[in-house]
């Protein structure tokens, strides 16, 4: 489905701020960036996990849909995301590492891996099938990320890591993928976080130094 608005200035005109979206954003240092930009009811659950990758030592966005239905409207290809406090936190950071639901929700689907670093998406992956994960490349080319415009590679590095997460994944890591259900975080939501965040902590600050 096409999506309603082109860019953000045409979505802020038709949308409110703090009824229909919310920003979250916080900045701790310019190694890493982890953004969620199809947060809240968008693609839910993306803005939790993309918040506790980020943890304390990385910066954080997620854009979040807060419509009791319909928040398919506010989505935003990533190739076109233009927020502006977005675009700043982006265009500072070294890696940018972004958090995406994709609606594949058959047994045994997981987690696609993509963006233009593939060294640190291979380490990741890696991470991720050590902790249980299934782990592959998404079949359609419009969710690899692979675009130098994809908001995953906007770092100064030119390359970054996208993170699609099947319905299948996102529903294993919360109660529900309902607003009250995904105030409550399982063992598969923890253990999808502790195998990310061993790379960040370790791959992605050796290369912005």
């Amino acid at each position: 489905m096409a999506d309603r608005y082109s860019d953000f200035a045409e979505l802020s005109r038709n949308e409110v701020s703090g009824i229909d979206y919310r920003i979250l954003i916080r900045r701790a240092g310019d190694a890493v960036a982890v953004a969620a930009p199809h947060g809240g009811g968008i693609e839910p659950g993306t803005s939790e996990i993309a918040e506790a990758l980020a943890g304390g030592e990385f910066s954080f966005y997620a854009f979040e849909g807060l419509k009791r239905s319909g928040n398919g409207a506010l989505h935003i290809t990533s190739t076109r995301f233009d927020e502006p406090m977005c675009a700043a936190l982006m265009a500072s950071a070294v890696t940018v590492v972004t958090v995406h639901g994709e609606d594949s929700d058959a047994p045994g689907e997981g987690v696609f891996l993509g963006g233009l670093d593939d060294s640190s998406a291979g380490l990741i992956g890696a991470a991720l099938q050590a902790h249980g994960f299934p782990v592959r490349r998404h079949p359609d080319p419009g969710l690899q990320g692979r675009e130098p415009a994809n908001l995953c590679n906007r770092g100064t590095s030119g390359k970054g890591v996208q993170l699609e997460l099947s319905r299948t994944i996102r529903s294993q890591m919360f109660p529900s993928l309902t607003r009250e259900g995904r105030r409550c975080r399982t063992a598969r939501f923890y253990g999808f976080v502790e195998a990310v965040r061993s790379v960040l902590a370790v791959r992605l600050p050796a290369t912005a130094r």
